[in-house]
């Protein structure tokens, strides 16, 4: 294989994304890719609820598709760019601007039919209730 003097920045992530550089690469081609963005959640719980945080800032409530099963959740949306500028007009490009979505495996069931989500300063809530079957129960032993 041909070795070509890209800058490291873009080596790294063409050999990320594609696994390895063709021969006939071109060094922009990653950035011309219609690829869609993967969005990064926290997932924890309480005693009654299972909550996963999303980071999305710049994306609209309107913007923003949640499904949920009793087994998945599924998170699509858009982030529109902030300017109408080209690629050959910037400096540097490290937003993500397109289309972006997650699912992720519930590790319990719950109950979907309840679950709520708000979107406040760049961060989606989801809240979703936990199926009865899953909630702990505290008895006490009778004497």
């Amino acid at each position: 294989m041909e070795t070509r003097d890209y800058p490291i920045f873009i080596s790294i992530s063409l050999y990320l994304k594609e696994g390895v550089m063709s021969e006939n690469s071109d060094r922009n081609d990653w950035l011309t890719e219609e690829a869609e963005g993967q969005l990064s959640i926290d997932v924890f719980q309480d005693n009654h609820n299972v909550y996963i945080l999303a980071p999305i800032a710049g994306v609209k409530a309107a913007d923003v598709d949640i499904t949920i099963t009793d087994e998945v959740v599924s998170i699509k949306g858009h982030r529109q760019p902030g300017h109408e500028e080209g690629l050959e007009k910037h400096f540097t490009q490290e937003c993500y601007w397109g289309p972006f979505s997650r699912s992720y495996v519930l590790p319990i069931a719950v109950n979907s039919e309840s679950a709520k989500a708000t979107l406040k300063d760049g961060l989606l809530r989801i809240e979703i209730p936990k199926d009865e079957k899953v909630k702990t129960k505290v008895i006490k032993i009778n004497a």
